[in-house]
């Protein structure tokens, strides 16, 4: 059987930086939780962030930047909290080695987790297109991302993969 990488938060664990959750009320991520398919991490916490936590953004939005060492991830107050973020995402990473994960389903938006688009790094509320820095190490490494909102695009990966259609 194979298992999906998911935000923590998607599952209802009050992880956000707000200490809030984001459980995702879908029948099949409730069918993928009830098969114990998914396998849960808040890379920020892994990195050793608290919940609740200050927001943090992607300097500029370029998570391929803060990957190279050429950018930051700051909170609203300037404080740079691009190792967490970073120690958090090679845990994910390895999270998916260790049970052989092919797949994720990331938190949208997330500086972390955002699979199709991020905080423009100036704390106004404005997202721009581009992914968490997550989202992008696990990209970069062949596991397939999608966003909450596209279960249905996972699930059809999903049996892809199930079926041996995919390398």
């Amino acid at each position: 059987m194979n298992k999906i990488l998911v935000s923590a938060c998607l599952m209802g664990q009050r992880v956000r930086y707000d200490g809030r959750d984001a459980a995702v009320a879908d029948a099949t991520f409730r069918r993928w939780m009830e098969q114990g398919r998914l396998v849960a991490i808040c890379p920020e916490m892994a990195g050793g962030l608290p919940a609740p936590r200050p927001a943090a953004e992607i300097e500029g939005g370029d998570a391929e930047a803060v990957l190279f060492g050429r950018g930051l991830i700051r909170t609203e107050d300037g404080a740079d909290v691009t190792d967490a973020f970073m120690g958090g995402a090679e845990l994910a990473l390895a999270a998916c080695r260790r049970h052989d994960l092919r797949m994720a389903l990331l938190k949208e938006g997330s500086p972390s987790c955002g699979v199709h688009r991020v905080g423009d790094g100036r704390f106004a509320g404005r997202k721009v297109p581009g992914q968490g820095l997550t989202a992008r190490l696990l990209a970069r490494h062949g596991v397939r991302v999608f966003g909450e909102h596209e279960i249905a695009a996972a699930a059809a990966y999903l049996k892809t993969l199930e079926e041996g259609d995919v390398e």
